[in-house]
């Protein structure tokens, strides 16, 4: 083991994955120089313009393009610097690029991954900050990933960069600054399997992307209290691991969601519908979700950090449903 940065682990799935199999391009706007957040540092020296494709700034036309070229046999991975920029591409990634393999009765593969940053903790405002990993959960053909430590996001890059089919890959900026360990030999992660982050016994957290390390946080301080929470990571999605979450609530009898998404219509929501529908009789409290508001986010350091949930937001919770 290894600590190294989250977006060092990055470089490093991409580097790994782009000696492994010649057919996988890079492609995006700021590709070729390092990178938005100098994730590809190094690659454009090894693999060359070939592979790594520096585009105009034109959403559409690069999704529209990855799309093309992974039909005729690439492996394409886009990098759409921020997410909000993602729905300049709605039409390509919604009608046919989550649709490809679906029409042609899984005749043609798509394997292309687009990875994209929630830009939180920056002040980017509107439309920098903004959270949209919701929307595309409720896009069939669509895989939905959101790695929240070094180690996670460094295996499951390498596991979407496999994949035949799309795959939306979330890396929100908290993340960056965080360090972790992470194996030096080669190793994958499957989608569909959530991680328990902490072991508990008096409610559930489900956390989700940087929110991971805020219930953690959190949880130390409740542990002075002599409260133990247990802490489910999900790591993607779509595919959801619904059998982690759920047998977590039927042993605590408890639930909490914490996402930075926004409350109405979120993560947190259709998470807590698969728990009423197959774990109602076990709760003991009603469910909590923790969210953004509903509102535009602001440039405002101070207030985007009151619209996103917090460590005290999370302690204040639990101890409202014990």
């Amino acid at each position: 083991m290894e600590d190294i940065y989250y977006a060092e682990a990055i470089r490093r799935a991409l580097l790994e994955e782009m000696r492994r199999d010649e057919r996988m391009i890079i492609m995006g706007t700021g590709v070729g120089k390092g990178g938005t957040f100098k994730t590809e540092e190094g690659l454009f020296e090894e693999f060359g313009e070939n592979r790594l494709r520096g585009t105009p700034i034109s959403e559409a036309a690069i999704i529209g393009t990855a799309l093309g070229a992974a039909m005729t046999g690439m492996r394409v991975l886009v990098e759409i610097s921020w997410n909000d920029f993602l729905c300049c591409a709605m039409d390509q990634i919604v009608n046919h690029l989550a649709k490809m393999r679906w029409v042609s009765s899984g005749q043609i593969k798509v394997p292309v991954v687009i990875r994209t940053s929630v830009g939180h903790g920056r002040g980017g405002g509107q439309d920098h900050a903004q959270s949209l990993i919701a929307l595309f959960m409720h896009i069939p053909g669509l895989k939905v990933v959101v790695p929240s430590t070094p180690y996670d996001v460094k295996g499951l890059l390498k596991t979407a960069l496999r994949d035949e089919c799309p795959v939306m890959f979330f890396e929100d900026l908290l993340s960056f600054g965080k360090k972790g360990p992470v194996p030096e030999k080669e190793y994958t992660i499957p989608f569909g399997v959530a991680d328990i982050k902490r072991k508990g016994e008096d409610a559930t957290v489900v956390a989700i992307s940087a929110m991971v390390g805020r219930a953690l946080n959190a949880a130390k301080k409740l542990e002075n209290e002599g409260v133990n929470i247990e802490i489910i990571d999900p790591r993607t999605l779509v595919p959801m691991d619904k059998c982690t979450i759920i047998d977590s609530v039927k042993k605590t009898g408890r639930a909490i969601i914490v996402e930075s998404d926004c409350k109405t219509g979120g993560v947190g929501a259709e998470i807590a519908s698969i728990i009423v529908e197959e774990a109602f009789d076990y709760l003991d409290a009603p469910i909590k979700r923790l969210a953004c508001l509903d509102t535009p986010m602001p440039a405002s350091p101070p207030l985007e950090r009151y619209i996103l949930p917090s460590e005290d937001d999370i302690i204040r919770a639990v101890k409202q449903i014990l």
